[in-house]
């Protein structure tokens, strides 16, 4: 979307994201300027800090000029509100952020857009296998091998903290089993007193004894 515009601005909208599958991407750049002029220049840019010109367009009322740059296959096309940039055998290291620039050469004044948030052109990765017949066959990289190596490594962590818990847990167990087994077998040796002789400065922790169960 493109808000209304004062005379002599130019505002540029382009999407944020764009997978390229087969080597080839369409970026469209929208435009809107609502000034006089009557010749133009549109370019696209690459890069964080837009360092490199992939290619250009500019056009006037007569005729329109093109031209790109040796590292990338680049044709641009112009239409009323847009331009639209085809960019086809990239690679994977032209994976980057791409600006479009549009710039109202004349008559004066200069005008040219501010830098918009731009897009990023994801290239996705191809291997290319050979069978016995030297067939070339293209297998597509996982979109994610980084995520796969972490999910391999959170796996072996889970299972290591898990066999660790299940050994404290057997541990644990056992010991308590043989806690059961030896309350069973104590058997209290401490002298009883009789209750009359408590009176006797008996001390305080000897329990009474019971002499009842000894009589036959």
């Amino acid at each position: 979307f493109l808000p209304s515009l004062t005379e002599n601005k130019i505002l540029v909208a382009q999407r944020p994201l764009l997978t390229v599958d087969n080597k080839t991407a369409t970026l469209i750049c929208n435009y809107t300027y609502n000034g006089t002029g009557e010749e133009f220049r549109a370019s696209l840019h690459k890069g964080a800090n837009s360092a490199v010109e992939v290619c250009f367009i500019s056009w006037n009322t007569s005729k329109i000029v093109s031209n790109l740059n040796k590292e990338s296959s680049c044709h641009v096309t112009h239409d009323k509100g847009k331009v639209i940039f085809n960019l086809w055998n990239m690679s994977a290291s032209q994976t980057d952020i791409y600006f479009c620039k549009i710039e109202a050469m004349y008559p004066p004044p200069y005008v040219c857009n501010e830098k918009s948030n731009g897009t990023v052109i994801h290239v996705k990765v191809f291997f290319v296998l050979f069978l016995k017949e030297e067939t070339p066959i293209e297998i597509q990289e996982p979109q994610s091998a980084i995520s796969l190596w972490i999910m391999v490594a959170m796996t072996g962590i889970l299972a290591l903290y898990s066999m660790l818990i299940t050994t404290v847990f057997i541990n644990y167990w056992q010991k308590s089993k043989k806690n059961f087994y030896h309350q069973n077998d104590y058997m209290n040796m401490t002298p009883r007193h009789p209750q009359y002789q408590k009176k006797k400065g008996y001390p305080s922790y000897a329990p009474t004894r019971d002499y009842t169960a000894y009589r036959s």
